[in-house]
């Protein structure tokens, strides 16, 4: 692994730690869809770091999971 991946993998662990110090699963968010839309749904797992790149949540009745940059939690 260069130097530049583990540079980005920490990057992206800090957002999942960050993420899950302040949102428990079950948080109530809403989601940038790839079409634009936004849709509200609940978290489903604490956020994680997906193939040592980036930082994503999965959701509760939504296939597959999402980045955390397109997630917003619902105060």
């Amino acid at each position: 692994m260069s130097k530049r991946e583990i540079k980005q993998q920490a990057k992206e662990q800090s957002l999942c730690e960050a993420w899950n110090a302040s949102h428990p699963v079950g948080t109530v968010v809403s989601i940038l869809r790839d079409n634009g839309n936004t849709t509200q749904t609940r978290t489903v797992s604490e956020a994680q770091v997906l193939n040592g790149h980036t930082a994503m949540v999965w959701l509760e009745g939504i296939s597959g999971c999402y980045a955390l940059k397109r997630v917003t939690a619902i105060e």
